[in-house]
């Protein structure tokens, strides 16, 4: 008998082995990327202190977006989380793939921030 494969439990358990070793501290936050079917989420969470400093997604509204699941959105969420983060005065983060593989959307939001001057 054949077992169905849960990725998002294997997606999970990637995410918590990552986390084990990083961790964003408020010299040095981190980039968190949420990737669901139609949106993608960042954040850049201060884990000392508990709280996110800045999030951007594809539900903003600023961002005029026509479809919102493809890699040109998730270029533009990783240059508008810099810009939101630049002013603020964070310069340099630690990314957090948050499990997904370093491909396609997730990849785009990185160099999308990278770009827009975000250092990681």
């Amino acid at each position: 008998m054949l077992k169905n494969i849960d990725k998002n439990a294997n997606r999970k358990a990637r995410h918590m082995r990552v986390r084990k070793k990083i961790s964003g501290t408020s010299e040095l936050p981190r980039l968190n990327v949420f990737r669901s079917g139609k949106h993608i989420y960042a954040q850049i969470i201060d884990d000392v202190a508990g709280s996110t400093l800045v999030s951007a997604s594809t539900l903003d509204k600023s961002l005029n977006l026509t479809s919102t699941g493809n890699k040109e959105a998730a270029r533009a969420v990783g240059e508008l989380i810099a810009k939101k983060a630049l002013e603020k005065g964070i310069e340099n983060v630690v990314f957090d793939r948050g499990g997904y593989i370093y491909h396609g959307r997730v990849q785009s939001l990185a160099e999308g921030a990278r770009e827009a001057g975000l250092k990681f």
